[in-house]
Order: structure tokens, then C-alpha cells, then sequence
């Protein structure tokens, strides 16, 4: 099939991409790895009337650390992080989610922000940010705005992004020492959508007990769900395995899934029992090991 008719604009720079942006206000679309938005064009799901390609600005593509955290330019692609030395080192959950994001084609053009301004409620990096309590860095006319995780995916495909605004940066925290993480996906076939994943990261004291949890879970509703309760009843514990088992039970339970073509409710909660566990046990021997 092939998309409507647009018109079409390829900026240098940030500024020239917002004025673009402000310019043609809600007829204009972005694009940045297109792995999503190309596949609605031809299928005609999408069709604006005008296409602004984020791909010839160079100051979006970028990967760096600062005062703990590290950042991505919203171009960076997955194949880049995927295979970053400083990724590897510094924040490696992000690693393992990248390559269960789609396959080798998809990654080498699909980007970081790109997903993330996305927001389908199945992919990889929106559960990442969310279970790190990551940051979003959007830029419009009126200059720069930081969003939090919790406050950036407003529901399914939609997120705190305002019209006139670009998605320029993302931040998370770099990995604590005596951390475990783990990231696990549930989908019929490798490079599928999941139909439920959890990114768990584990924090472990000189006793090894657990000091701090991340937990979140995505694919089993609109946006990517954060579990507190579920940390409360990890921390500060041993992490036996009453606990991981009495913790992904509680997981199971805060989630409010919908069934469809994919799943059933009751699946989703019986796939959110069995990935949570998984990851709370990975997790945990990780930081054993590492402590």
C-alpha cells in the first residue's frame, strides 16, 4: 500500500524543527525511526499533511553520562545503545530490553525517543523509564520542560508532550553498586510485541538485603505500571522465595488488564505472576553475586 500525500520537510536543527512544528500545528506529524509511523502511513492509519523528518539533526543522536544519570538524544538508535561500552556498564536493564525490541532492521533504524514518544503500551523502553523513574526533556518555542515517568504516559499512544513540542532528550539514573536487574517478556513469536513484560532492578546492602526495588509492569494496560506496594514488600527483606512469591502474586493482582486478540485478562494476570517472579529471582542472584 502507499501513504497519502504530505508534505515534506527535513530541519538542521532543533529550532528550525519546532518553528516547523508551529508553523503547521496539529497537520504536522514527526519522524524519527518511522518504525512505527511508516507502517500507519501505508496502511493509511495515519495521515498528515505534513511530515517533518528529525533525522538530519544531528545535536538528537547522542549518548552520555551526567551527575548520574545517563542521557540519550531522542534520535539515538537502539542499535547504537544496544551495543554502547558505557550502556553496558552504567545502566545494562537498558541493554537487555533493547534486544528483545523488535530485530536487528527495526532496531538499526528505530530510535530511543522515538518509542518512547510512541508510547504503545507493549514496547520495551517506556517500561524502563518507568520502573527507573526516568526523565523526559521536551523542548517547544517557550524552551526546555523536564517530565517525569510518572507523569509522562497520559494512556495508550498518548503522552504530557504538548502540540509544538519535540521530544529531545531522555535521562535515567545510572546503576547503583550490589544491583541486580532483569528485564522479562512474554510474546508468541521473538521480536513481537510483548503481551506482558516487568523491568525489575534490586539494590542490595552490605547484609544482603534488599535496600531498594524497582518494579514495573507493561503490556497488561494502557500505560506501564509502577508497583510501590510491590517494593514496600520487598525491601528491606531478605528476598526469599516466600517473598518473590508472595511479591508477584501482589503484582498480579494491582494490575486491571483487558482482554483482546492477544490475551485474555486472566492470562495477562497469570503472565504477569510468572515474569515478575522470574525477574524478582534473576534479579536477586545478580545482586548476591555482585555484593
Amino acid at each position: 500500500m502507499k501513504p497519502p500525500a504530505f508534505d515534506y520537510h527535513d530541519p538542521r536543527t532543533i529550532d528550525d524543527a519546532i518553528a516547523l512544528l508551529v508553523r503547521h500545528g496539529g497537520e504536522a506529524q514527526l519522524l524519527a525511526g518511522g518504525q512505527s509511523l511508516v507502517p500507519m502511513l501505508n496502511f493509511r492509519l495515519a495521515a498528515p499533511a505534513v511530515l517533518i523528518d528529525l533525522n538530519r539533526i544531528p545535536d538528537l543522536a547522542y549518548i552520555k553520562e551526567d551527575r548520574g544519570q545517563l542521557c540519550f538524544g531522542a534520535m539515538t538508535r537502539q542499535r547504537q545503545v544496544e551495543f554502547s561500552p558505557l550502556v553496558a556498564h552504567r545502566l545494562p536493564l537498558m541493554i537487555e530490553a533493547t534486544r528483545l525490541a523488535g530485530h536487528l532492521p527495526t532496531r538499526t533504524r528505530g530510535t530511543v525517543g522515538g518509542s518512547i514518544a510512541h508510547a504503545d503500551p507493549a514496547a520495551e523502553y517506556p517500561a524502563i523509564v518507568t520502573a527507573l523513574e526516568g526523565e523526559m526533556v521536551v523542548q517547544g518555542a517557550a524552551g526546555k520542560r523536564v517530565i517525569k515517568a510518572a507523569d509522562f504516559f497520559r494512556g495508550a499512544f498518548t503522552t504530557a508532550i504538548d502540540p509544538g513540542e519535540i521530544l529531545v532528550e531522555i535521562r535515567m539514573p545510572v546503576t547503583p553498586d550490589h544491583s541486580g536487574w532483569a528485564f522479562e517478556e512474554f510474546s508468541r513469536r521473538h521480536g513481537d510485541f510483548a503481551i506482558v513484560e516487568t523491568a525489575v532492578m534490586l539494590t542490595f546492602d552490605a547484609n544482603r538485603r534488599c535496600r531498594a526495588a524497582r518494579v514495573a509492569v507493561s503490556g497488561a494496560g494502557a500505560i506501564p505500571l509502577r508497583m510501590p506496594a510491590v517494593e514496600r514488600m520487598i525491601e528491606d527483606s531478605d528476598l526469599s522465595e516466600k517473598i518473590i512469591v508472595e511479591a508477584s502474586a501482589q503484582a498480579a493482582e494491582l494490575i486491571d488488564p483487558a482482554t483482546d486478540l492477544h490475551a485474555s485478562a486472566g492470562y495477562r494476570r497469570h503472565l504477569t505472576r510468572v515474569l515478575v517472579r522470574r525477574a524478582l529471582t534473576r534479579a536477586a542472584a545478580q545482586a548476591r553475586g555482585r555484593n
